[in-house]
C-alpha cells in the first residue's frame, strides 16, 4: 500500500539552520531516500517552498484567491514522501528513519494514499509499446 509521509516543522526553525547544518541534515535524509529507492519503495518526494510563496483558493459563495497559507500554525507542511509499505507499522518505521535523519522538533503525519488508479512506482512502470 502507498503511504504519504507528510513532514511538518517550523519554517522559522528550519530557516535558521546554518548552511553546514542544512547540508548535513539533507545528506542524512538522502541516505534514507537512497535506501527506500534501492528497495523500490520510494515514490514522489517534494520539498515545498515556504508558506510565503503559497497561494490559497478559498471556497464559498464566491471563490477567493489569496496570497499565503490558509491557516496560521506553529508548524507548516514542509514536504512529503510517497512510500510503498506492506503495513502501517512499516510506514511508521519509515517515518521514524526520516525523523532520526532530521533532528529537532516537528512531526510526521502518515496517511494511506487512496488508490484511484493503477499507480506504480517508477521502477515498476513499463514503457508504452
Amino acid at each position: 500500500m502507498l503511504y504519504a509521509i507528510l513532514c511538518y516543522n517550523s519554517e522559522d526553525a528550519v530557516g535558521s539552520w546554518s548552511k553546514e547544518y542544512h547540508d548535513e541534515t539533507m545528506a542524512k535524509l538522502m541516505a534514507v531516500q537512497d535506501k527506500l529507492d534501492k528497495q523500490g519503495r520510494l515514490g514522489p518526494v517534494a520539498r515545498l517552498l515556504p508558506t510565503t510563496a503559497a497561494t490559497t483558493l478559498r471556497k464559498g459563495r464566491e471563490e477567493l484567491v489569496i496570497d499565503g497559507p490558509f491557516a496560521e500554525t506553529k508548524e507548516q507542511l514542509l514536504g512529503f514522501y510517497i512510500v510503498d509499505c506492506p503495513s502501517l507499522d512499516a510506514a511508521i518505521e519509515t517515518a521514524k528513519d526520516l525523523a532520526k535523519a532530521n533532528p529537532g522538533t516537528g512531526s510526521y503525519e502518515i496517511r494511506p494514499v487512496a488508490e484511484l488508479h493503477d499507480y506504480q512506482l517508477a521502477e515498476q512502470r513499463k514503457p508504452a509499446a
